[in-house]
């Protein structure tokens, strides 16, 4: 008789800074506002002291270039220390990644991982493309540099039609947003992980390829299950996470703006255009609690996304 398969739950944060958000939304920005690094100052330890609490693991995608700055480098090292796994997000967060050169992708990954290496004493294993684009060449430049997992893949009708529409009306504003939208093809890709065949949102049969965890969506209509949905839903998210129960591995991925406020943390006129911002603190620790919580009690297990990866590898 086969032995029953694990139920996988893994949590991930992207560490995207505010000005990333000032960026997708055409909104100019000086580096030199003071609430430019209100993730590291506020949200990572925010994400640490719960992560404690609730004694689950937790898988950080990291912008190599931030770790310039001496409260992030620390901060994450603390993340480290405390056994939650640094991904790879980067070195600059180019939204417009997959348009550029080969060579230009390949310098973007490879300095995103050394800065990394330089945090944790060892190069990441996994890989997030920022805005959650990725193309056939950008697969072929994770092999080239050993990476053993990818999450990017995120085949959510309901994301992408919000998307390119908020792209639409910000240019209708007379702005210019910096996020770049996907193929639908992508939309045909596995909802559960897979090796990635050729083209990447097909499932290849051969081993050895390159491992994909896509993002959370829902079982049936694939609604989108991340941060800004949970967060949105409060106390109607443990309807959203039924949805998702049944399937291997339950990623729900996150960003820093998912545990700040725009009260708490001088954030209001980003909240105009991020309307997650207007939600507390408080609603948002609160929810995540109670994800967690009703995950565990359905079952699953909490692993980083690399022992994830390990285990679908195998």
């Amino acid at each position: 008789m086969a032995r029953p398969q694990p139920k996988l739950a893994a949590l991930s944060v992207d560490l995207d800074e505010i000005p990333n958000y000032f960026a997708i939304h055409g909104l100019p920005h000086s580096p030199e506002d003071r609430r430019a690094h209100a993730v590291y100052e506020r949200a990572v330890p925010r994400f640490r002291a719960l992560l404690a609490e609730l004694s689950v693991p937790c898988t950080f995608f990291v912008i190599g270039s931030d770790l310039q700055d001496e409260r992030a480098m620390s901060e994450t090292r603390l993340l480290a220390n405390a056994g939650h796994e640094l991904a790879n997000h980067t070195q600059n967060h180019r939204y417009d990644l997959t348009r550029l050169s080969r060579a230009e992708m390949t310098r973007e990954v490879m300095q995103g991982m050394q800065s990394i290496a330089r945090a944790q004493g060892r190069p990441p294993a996994g890989f997030r493309a920022p805005g959650y684009t990725i193309t056939d060449e950008l697969f072929d430049v994770l092999s080239e540099c050993h990476v053993a997992y990818d999450s990017s893949v995120f085949p959510c009708p309901a994301y992408w039609a919000a998307k390119t529409s908020m792209i639409g009306w910000i240019s209708l504003r007379g702005r210019q947003s910096r996020s770049v939208v996907d193929t639908p093809a992508m939309l045909q890709a596995p909802a559960d992980p897979y090796r990635v065949g050729d083209p990447y949102w097909r499932k290849s049969d051969a081993e050895g390829g390159l491992i994909e965890l896509p993002i959370g969506v829902t079982r049936g209509a694939r609604l989108p299950y991340i941060g800004t949905s949970v967060m949105l839903a409060g106390t109607r998210a443990n309807w959203l996470t039924s949805m998702m129960l049944g399937r291997p591995l339950i990623n729900l991925e996150m960003h820093g703006l998912d545990l700040l406020g725009a009260g708490e943390d001088d954030l209001a006129s980003l909240a105009v255009h991020q309307r997650d911002l207007a939600v507390s603190v408080e609603l948002k620790l609160n929810t995540l609690r109670a994800v967690v919580k009703q995950l565990q009690r359905s079952g699953y297990r909490f692993v980083t996304l690399f022992e994830a990866a390990r285990h679908f590898a195998s």
